[in-house]
């Protein structure tokens, strides 16, 4: 699976925790990243991350273009919901994931349980839906 990662300046350590702790499972699946929070990833994991620009320099617009070609099965975006200035960039990923049916997790709790899910292999209609993505 294509999993894009993302999250706010305040949850970046979150998102590289989480990471860490899952890092045995998302071995097996393509990771993409904005820049700063992909190259944290990368160092505390070692996992492998193709990293588009950062967020506020058009790396939302990349990831959010990747899913609107169908190119992406999962997004973790961890928001920051007091950061009203990046609200819009949040709005329109969540709002892309919906349109094609991205499973999309904006905060630590739904992204267990979506991780959990796809540990079970509850995301496998992705494979099937999009075969070329994988």
């Amino acid at each position: 699976m294509n999993i894009a990662l993302m999250s706010h300046d305040s949850k970046k350590e979150l998102m590289v925790q989480f990471c860490i702790a899952y890092c045995g499972l998302l071995a097996g699946h393509s990771l993409c990243a904005t820049k700063t929070t992909g190259k944290l990833i990368s160092d505390a994991t070692g996992l492998p991350v193709s990293m588009y620009l950062s967020g506020n320099q058009g790396g939302c617009q990349q990831i959010g273009a990747r899913i609107a070609y169908n190119e992406i099965d999962l997004v973790l975006y961890f928001c920051d919901p007091d950061d009203l200035s990046s609200q819009q960039s949040v709005n329109e990923i969540a709002r892309l994931c919906d349109r094609y049916s991205i499973p999309f997790a904006s905060n630590v709790a739904t992204a267990e349980v979506l991780i959990q899910g796809l540990r079970r292999g509850d995301l496998d209609w992705r494979n099937i839906v999009n075969p070329h993505n994988h």
